[in-house]
């Protein structure tokens, strides 16, 4: 891949844009997506073999978690969901901010053949209230401060720690048992592609906020065209390459990269909480980030710190890619100005 890439800006004339139509067409050959009926986006996941060591890390403790444990986790909360009572088609809410435990928490209830509807941690009564009840929410995963209020809507609550150092909190001691339990169940649900496997809610900038329901095979789609056809564009592996996520995982672009696809890769993923432009620097120096997804904001932010301060060279970066809303040409240039030799990838709302 050339040096700085730009994905959605094309030439008014190319070859694979008429004008006339309106309709873009592809510079790459088709990618075939798999056939097979019965397939659910988590085993698609697992099915890609790889070295991965580390598969999530926790920026502000070090804990991590390994890609030999991390299925085990996944079928443990499966498990444990199911002796709670879950079962297929049932909505399991997750109201988390980032944590090395979202991953585990979303894709065990995928493995179960529940349904899985994320929210911003941080909204009101109000807006939690409609989600649980337009989706039917049975079960919900959240941060401590939240049980109470979850719990007054007349649904089961699983408090989640931030990292392992957590879990010696005796307000955990539900999501203990449930990343404890061993793999017993009696029997795995049939799981097709079609199947419902998430309902996210819209932002809202064209009314109101609505659900917008996307099936396993949605989902396997998403890993296959923007996790790892990208990632096949490269030459280098995919097992050296670390990835930097400040990105909400409630949100499709950072639950699609982080929260699934990157762990079909075998790539690390270095997981913030919230995002602060010291500490986003810290965690590429300190763990050698070589990936940066990031926002039109945090683009600008990197930018400015990278010209301002010369104590960090940055030197481990290899790509920063901006998603989720469009960039002026004046901070692109400016990007490439201030990193010549990282790739930068520009993903267009067309």
């Amino acid at each position: 891949m050339s040096a700085n890439v730009d994905f959605g800006m094309p030439l008014a004339h190319s070859h694979w844009f008429s004008p006339k139509s309106g309709i873009y067409h592809s510079k790459h050959a088709p990618v075939d997506l798999p056939s097979d009926p019965f397939l659910d986006v988590v085993s698609f996941i697992f099915s890609h073999r790889h070295d991965g060591v580390s598969a999530l890390v926790d920026s502000s403790s070090g804990c991590s978690i390994s890609y030999p444990k991390l299925l085990p986790l996944v079928k443990s909360v499966a498990s444990g969901l199911h002796k709670m009572g879950v079962l297929q088609g049932d909505v399991v809410l997750i109201l988390l901010p980032n944590s090395i435990y979202y991953p585990i928490v979303l894709l065990g209830v995928l493995y179960l053949g529940a349904i899985v509807t994320p929210l911003n941690p941080l909204s009101s009564v109000y807006e939690i209230r409609k989600q649980v009840a337009e989706c039917g929410v049975s079960v919900a995963f959240t941060v401590p401060e939240n049980v109470e209020k979850l719990e007054t809507l007349g649904i089961s609550v699983v408090a989640v720690p931030e990292n392992e150092k957590g879990l010696r909190d005796g307000c955990f001691s539900c999501f203990c048992d449930l990343i404890s339990c061993e793999f017993d169940l009696p029997q795995r649900p049939v799981i097709k592609q079609d199947d419902t496997a998430g309902i996210l809610y819209s932002s809202g900038t064209t009314g109101v906020s609505k659900g917008v329901v996307l099936s396993h095979k949605n989902l396997i789609a998403m890993v296959e065209l923007f996790v790892r056809f990208e990632a096949s564009q490269y030459e280098s592996s995919c097992l050296r390459n670390v990835y930097l996520d400040v990105l909400p995982m409630f949100h499709v672009y950072g639950l699609s990269l982080f929260a699934i696809g990157l762990l079909s890769l075998g790539s690390t993923v270095v997981v913030m909480r919230k995002f602060d432009i010291d500490e986003v620097v810290r965690m590429i120096d300190e763990y050698k980030v070589t990936h940066f997804p990031v926002v039109p904001p945090m683009l600008t932010a990197l930018i400015m710190r990278a010209n301002g301060v010369k104590d960090s060279k940055l030197q481990s970066l290899i790509q920063v890619s901006s998603g989720a809303a469009p960039l002026s040409s004046g901070v692109v240039n400016d990007f490439l100005r201030t990193f010549p030799n990282v790739d930068f990838i520009q993903v267009k709302n067309l």
